[in-house]
């Protein structure tokens, strides 16, 4: 398993922020800013997303949760930078497009979400409950119907 939540291009790193969360958030998930200066976890995939990262010079693995009002790392979330994140219990296929689902965690997207991210891993994957997968961001748009 990767140590850490973003996987590159390492030659331009995301901008971070440092803001405390507002409840006991692991690694991975999308958060916002909220209106107390902290972060929430995404309810949705619209407006600025980041992506909770793990203070890994600290030494904090991406499967330890902060705690409510910690200060956490969150990464900006840009088109083409690659991330190792929550994904929703499902079976995931290479290039498929993800939307931001409950609790900040990436779900398979369907007719009519908008598209976030796709799946980036070398090969099609199942995972029985929540767990970590990779994702490469891209330009939002809506899941248009099948053709």
């Amino acid at each position: 398993m990767p140590h850490v939540i973003y996987r590159g291009p390492v030659e331009r790193e995301p901008e971070t922020l440092n803001l405390p969360v507002a409840g006991a958030y692991v690694p991975g998930v999308v958060v916002k800013k909220n209106t107390t200066g902290g972060v929430t976890v995404a309810a949705n995939p619209t407006g600025r997303l980041l992506i909770l990262g793990n203070r890994r010079f600290l030494g904090q693995d991406i499967t330890t949760a902060y705690a409510a009002s910690e200060t956490g790392v969150q990464y900006r979330a840009e088109v083409d930078q690659e991330y190792y994140v929550q994904l929703a219990a499902a079976a995931y296929t290479v290039g498929q497009e993800l939307t931001v689902g409950a609790g900040g965690v990436f779900a398979a997207a369907a007719e009519g979400d908008i598209v976030v991210a796709t799946f980036d891993e070398a090969a099609a994957r199942t995972l029985t409950a929540q767990g970590f997968g990779d994702v490469v961001i891209v330009n939002s748009y809506t899941k248009p119907a099948a053709a």
